[in-house]
């Protein structure tokens, strides 16, 4: 679903007039109607992409609910520009009244599902966001939960000389993320006994990065240690030309990678976008399962390596010694 902040930016700022209040609805604000959590959580998603917009706005909630807040029935239509309608499905007597009523209003749909494009609970509406219906590509649900991000940087050791963009990148990639909707933890691979903010052990640094939605990185474990567990990874090389973490997103075959030279807030919504959805999951949960069986396999070869004949030197000549073993 596109960005409400910048739909509503779009749509107001077209209007000859300055915008005015925007009242916040939906069938959380009906007599008759009921609170649902997911209507609680979309309340909350399209109130604090108001707020991002610059809107002031109100939100009508049903008087069982929340006694003390503003009510449908006593919202004046007069002091409002734009009405908003946030998830549940677009149907039935109640919200045909509301269109009477907000005639004058601007009416935006959002996060809704569409039964019949003719009803004219659907057709009442200026402009639709719809979640799903009839045609229309399914979106996320504002029920949902903003995603938990790893943000997994390295500053480097100044090994790369004049190649290095660390720095620059690490601004870039935080200025971006600074302003996505999520939760933000940041993480580092080092591990220490001394310092609290660390994990102590790998398996401690395997069980929080399998734990976020995503990770986005310039480091080559934060790659490499994410895919392991199964999270999905936006992988950022901080090196200009690419270095190793190029080099090891290409062997793990991960497509969101981005160089240093093509770091765009655009290029890093796109793999945003992708990494958090089904498909995005879906490549980190194969690649995940690969490097375990690639593991088990590379295991075995270092077993078999220790086992197999051993390299030696006699008289200034390399010959093979083989360990003795079964029938020999």
């Amino acid at each position: 679903m596109p960005d409400l902040s910048a739909v509503l930016t779009k749509a107001l700022g077209a209007r000859e007039k300055r915008p005015g209040r925007t009242l916040l609805t939906g069938w959380f604000s009906f007599v008759d109607g009921e609170v649902t959590a997911g209507d609680a959580l979309a309340e909350r998603q399209v109130s604090a992409s108001l707020t991002r917009a610059g809107l002031a706005h109100d939100t009508a909630w049903r008087p069982h609910f929340r006694p003390e807040s503003l009510s449908l029935e006593a919202a004046e239509p007069a002091e409002y520009d734009t009405f908003v309608f946030a998830c549940g499905p677009l149907h039935g007597r109640q919200l045909t009244d509301l269109h009477t009523r907000f005639a004058r209003c601007r009416r935006i749909a959002v996060g809704v599902s569409v039964v019949d494009p003719a009803d004219p609970a659907v057709t009442g509406f200026d402009q639709v966001l719809a979640r799903d219906g009839r045609g229309i590509v399914p979106s996320l649900d504002l029920g949902a939960v903003p995603p938990v991000v790893g943000p997994a940087l390295t500053y480097g050791r100044g090994e790369y000389g004049t190649r290095r963009r660390h720095g620059e990148v690490a601004a870039a990639v935080t200025g971006w993320i600074g302003e996505k909707d999520c939760a933000r933890v940041e993480t580092d691979t080092r591990l220490a006994v001394d310092d609290w903010r660390l994990c102590a052990t790998a398996d401690q640094f395997m069980a929080l990065v399998g734990g976020f939605d995503l990770v986005v990185t310039t480091r080559l474990h934060g790659l490499v240690l994410a895919l392991r567990a199964g999270t999905p990874v936006i992988a950022v090389d901080p090196v200009r030309g690419g270095a190793k973490v190029s080099a090891q997103a290409h062997v793990l075959r991960w497509p969101a990678l981005l160089g240093a030279e093509r770091l765009s807030p655009a290029l890093l919504d796109r793999w945003w976008v992708w990494a958090l959805s089904t498909d995005g999951t879906a490549a980190a949960a194969r690649r995940a399962r690969t490097m375990r069986v690639d593991g088990q396999s590379s295991s075995s070869l270092r077993t078999a390596s220790l086992t197999g004949p051993v390299p030696e030197w006699r008289g200034g000549r390399k010959r093979l010694s083989r360990p003795a073993g079964p029938g020999r």
